[in-house]
Parts: C-alpha cells; structure tokens; sequence
C-alpha cells in the first residue's frame, strides 16, 4: 500500500489525533509552569523544600538528625536532582514544569476512560482536560511541593486501577497498581492515608463481592496483596533509615497536633447556605431533566444550563467584585457541590457500574477530604483540580444516562459551560496570585537572581537582591565551618551557598518548628552557633511569624550581639563569655 494511503487510514488518524491532543496538553500546563516561574517566587515555601533538599543531599535524614513533619519522597525526588545535576534552581522549574503537563496528560487519559461509553467521548475527556491549563497540579503554586506530586502520584495510581478492567492487561498491572496506591501515602500523609486506606479497603470489598458473583477478583487481591508488601517494605526502609518511632511521632502526632482542623470546620465546607442554594438549582434541572428528556430539547438544553449554573457564578462575579479574594471564593465553593452531586450519583448508579469504576468516585472523595485536613477548603484545593474534573465526569455520565435519547445533546452542552466557565474564573484566579497572598509579590521591580545556585528565580521587589547582598557579606566575614542561625529562615541561604546547616530547624513557625524560644538559645549554647542573621522585612506577611521571630530574637539577646547591618538583614554574633565577665565588672566597679 502507498505511504500515503496508509496514513489516512482511521486508526492512523486518530492516533496522530491522540498524540497531537497529549502535546497540547501537556505542553499548555508546563508553559504556565514556566511563566508562573518566571515572575514569581514564594521564598517562604520555595526555601523550606530546597533547604530540607539540600541537607539530605548532604547525608542528614530526616527524623532522626533533624525535625521534619512531613513524608520523605518530594524532599528525595529533589535531594536527588542536587545529588544528579547539581544545586541550580532552573532545574527545579524543569521538574515542575514536565510534572505539571504530566499531570494533566495522565487526567486527560483518565477521562478518556471514565466516560468511554458516552458519546462524543474523545471529545468531552479533551475539553474537561482543559481547565487544567490555568489550574494544573503546578500551576497555582509553581514550586516544588508535596501537594502537587500527591496529586500526581494519586493520578498515576487511578491510571492503573482503570487497566484492571482491560481484557489484555496482564498480572504485572494490578501488582503495578497495588504499588502506586501506597506512594501517595508518602507524598502528603492526610491525603495519602485516605486515599490509600479507602482503597485497600473498597478493593477488598470488590474482591469479596467478585468472589460471591463467581467472577474472576484475582486482579484485585493482587493489587491488594502488592499495596502490603509495599508499605510493609516502606515501613522497613524507614526503620532501618530514620527509625518508626521517629517517623510516626513527627509526621502523625506532630503534624496533627499543629495542623489537623476542628470538625466544626471539616463539615463547614458542606454546610454553606450557598451550596444549599446551588444544589437545589442542580435538583431543579434534573427534574427538568426528567420531564423534558424525550419531549422537548430545548427544555433539555435549559437542564443543562441551571445543572451548570454553579460553575457560571464564578464568572458572573468577575464582572461584579474586583476583589480578587471575593472572586477566588467564588470559585473554589464549586468543590463542595461537586462532592456531593458526586457521592450521590455514586451511590444511586452502583448497581449500574463494575470493576474499580465502583470505587474510584468514593476513593477519590476520601482523598480530597483527607487532602482538606490540612489547609480546609480555601487552602487546600490550589493542586488537586485534576481529582474534580473526574468528578465532574463521573457525574456527566449520570447526566447522559438519565436524559436517554438527549444524553450527548446535554453532556456537551453541561461540559462546555463548566470547561468556559472553570477556565476563565481559574485563569483569573491563577493571575491574582490570591492563593498566594500571605506573599508580598507585587511590591517593586521585577528582579531575576545573579547567584548561580539560584539560576532561574525571579520575583518582585527587592527580597532576591538584598539576600544576595547577605549571601555576599557571609562570604567574605563569615567562616563556612561556623555555625549560623537565621530567622525565621525565609530565604534559601544553604542551597544558595552550599554550607552544611548546624541548627537542627531552618525555618521557624509553629508547623515545622517544635522547639520553645528557651529550647533554641540552649541548642544554640550546645552547638555552640556563633552566628545569627535577622531578617527585617519578610515576603510571608503571617503576623504569626513575625511574633515568633520577635519571641526568639528576645530570647536569644543575652548570648548575642549586633555587630552589623545588611540591608534587610542585622547581623548578630556570640557574645564572649570572657568579654561579657568583664564588661559586667566594669558595671559594678562603674556603681
């Protein structure tokens, strides 16, 4: 057959069709990565992940050498790219970048499958991708960070769970599965413990209810039986690295002590008087629905508008309140009405539904409730939009199911007003920064970092020039070998100048700082820290940090001394014990 005979065949064609689609996500996502990048930087955040990188590649682990309330694997993947490429910020905006457009390829592929027996079902999983762009795993907030590559981990392991089902899939993909539900765990430990506990636990269920069915449930106790051996296996290198004790008291007991919401709070999100509003909307189109779905289509096609007026609100209120606060609310309060509409169609279609597609809206529900344990509603969401546009398509189904002969008329229709809707209101929610408030980002001059570790930072104002000044001051008066503490931590002072840190915290506010004021100066007099560099002005505007800084400067004042000032940064030294003997001599002779 001629060469170009061949390539207009229909499987040809949509393969380039597939591959093109795939390029144009992921390609989309990574360019809002690289230009988030390229005139923002959260140093507060930013610093704590390269730091903590930074002395793991140095040989430290954490739990047992240093505090560290989080699970390992971000801070790993990055200690390994310094270990591989070598400390150079640029490389971490690479990283970020191809995760980002990986996460939306691998949601896209979801889709694909999550609405196959719909149709127009390429062309819905491609639009519902779309959204994405301006709210990607990465996009939000475009450094290294657990949440993200959570998200992508859970992703991966939705992926595999989908392959079960396939006919040719071979018993390598449910042991591949059974892995990958246990990595989220030590990702992010709230939304990776619901997500795998809901999981192990629905997978079971599904064996048991494929056993009583006399059907083939070999799949599911593998997958089962592989997460096990995998967390067993975890569980083993933690011991054996860090110790269980340590890694249970500071990523479970720590951080639930200093992190974990009140339940008032946790069951607020779904008690708003506005949800209640949208849901009844949302009940007033499926009756609509109902009435009108074999008699008249454009009562069907007003369902589908009041089904997605939720998701239009948003970009009404752009028009009405510049608050970029107000609009980002705006927004983020579709994810409560989303989980609702999603648990219950999950429950009234389970008789409809087989395989893992019976558990994956529950299991995915768990996660981004255990995701919300952390920073709520509003804190929380910035990089799991991924795990919504499933939702959204589990529910699309339903819709498309119930409305029969018009099923592909209002499923096209419900999916183009929320695609238009989400991507406008997220594009403007991306471009406010609101998520990233607490950061001064929009004070002065954009400015790009000169050092070469820093290669590839840029944001606004003048925090990157004054804290190269410091780095240059500490090069020329301070030794390497001599111990510094810096307050709060804000900037990425050791991934910058390669030193080894000497105190066992680098950045101080009460999530990841476990000592006292009084326990500080005393781990300061054992590891006899000769140095301590105060940061006047901070690009995180918390008051609680500010306080904390204050309470330790206080507590510190009686061991140290200013000896200078560098821009924004006073530098103090260790009082000489000899030194202070005499000067307080000469006070008593002076009375």
């Amino acid at each position: 057959m001629p060469q170009d005979e061949a390539t207009t065949r229909p499987g040809n064609s949509f393969t380039l069709l597939k591959v093109a689609a795939g390029i144009v996500l992921f390609v989309a996502t990574s360019a809002v990565v690289v230009w988030q990048n390229a005139h923002l930087a959260v140093i507060w955040d930013l610093s704590y992940v390269l730091e903590t990188a930074h002395r793991i590649s140095l040989g430290e682990f954490p739990y047992r050498d240093f505090p560290f309330p989080y699970p390992p694997l971000t801070f790993l993947i990055q200690a390994a790219i310094i270990k591989l490429a070598g400390r150079v910020f640029w490389h971490t905006v690479a990283y970020c970048a191809i995760t980002g457009g990986l996460g939306t390829v691998l949601t896209w592929r979801i889709l694909r499958n999550a609405l196959r027996e719909m149709s127009h079902a390429r062309l819905l999983a491609f639009i519902l991708s779309l959204p994405l762009i301006p709210l990607g795993i990465y996009s939000v907030f475009p450094h290294p960070f657990y949440d993200p590559d959570c998200t992508l981990a859970i992703l991966i392991a939705m992926l595999l769970l989908e392959r079960l089902e396939q006919k040719r899939s071979s018993k390598l993909m449910p042991i591949l599965a059974g892995v990958f539900l246990v990595v989220p765990f030590f990702v992010k430990q709230n939304t990776g413990l619901l997500f795998l506990l809901s999981a192990i636990a629905l997978l079971a269920a599904l064996a048991v209810w494929e056993r009583i069915r006399r059907r083939p449930m070999r799949r599911y106790v593998l997958a089962v039986a592989s997460a096990a051996a995998t967390s067993g296996i975890a569980l083993l290198l933690i011991q054996w690295t860090a110790g269980l004790k340590n890694y249970w008291h500071w990523t479970i007991q720590f951080a639930a002590e200093r992190r974990t919401p009140a339940r008032a709070e946790m069951l607020g999100i779904y008690t708003d008087k506005v949800t209640f509003i949208w849901l009844g909307l949302i009940v007033l189109g499926v009756l609509l629905l109902w009435f009108a779905r074999e008699r008249n289509r454009w009562l069907t096609m007003l369902a589908a508008l009041l089904i997605s007026i939720p998701f239009v609100w948003p970009v009404i209120y752009l028009l009405r309140d510049s608050d970029p606060s107000e609009r980002a609310e705006r927004l983020v309060n579709v994810w409560p009405v989303v989980i609702i509409v999603a648990f219950i169609v999950a429950i009234a279609t389970i008789k409809k539904r087989s395989g893992t597609a019976l558990i994956l809206p529950f299991v995915l529900i768990a996660a981004i409730n255990g995701c919300f344990m952390s920073q709520q509603l509003w804190g929380s969401t910035y990089a799991i939009w991924p795990l919504l546009m499933i939702l959204i398509a589990t529910n699309l189904v339903a819709v498309s199911e119930f409305a029969k002969e018009h099923g592909a008329t209002v499923s096209l229709i419900t999916a183009a007003i929320i695609v238009v809707s989400l991507s406008i209101a997220g594009a403007f929610y991306v471009r406010s920064h609101e998520r990233l408030s607490y950061a001064n980002l929009d004070d002065g001059e954009l400015r790009r970092s000169k050092l070469p570790a820093l290669k590839g930072l840029s944001t606004r104002g003048e925090w990157i020039p004054q804290f190269e000044e410091l780095v240059s001051y500490a090069e020329q008066k301070i030794p390497r070998d001599e111990g510094i503490l810096l307050l709060p931590g804000e900037d990425p002072f050791y991934y910058a100048t390669g030193r080894r840190p000497q105190f066992p915290v680098l950045l101080f506010d009460r999530t990841v700082n476990p000592y006292s004021p009084e326990q500080i100066r005393e781990i300061c007099r054992e590891r006899n820290i000769k140095w301590l560099i105060v940061k006047q002005d901070l690009q995180d505007e918390d008051d609680g940090v500010n306080q904390e800084e204050e309470q330790i400067t206080a507590a510190l004042e009686a061991d140290f001394e200013q000896i200078d000032s560098v821009g924004n940064y006073e530098i103090y030294h260790r009082v000489d014990p000899n030194k202070k003997d005499e000067d307080d001599d000469d006070d008593d002779d002076s009375h």
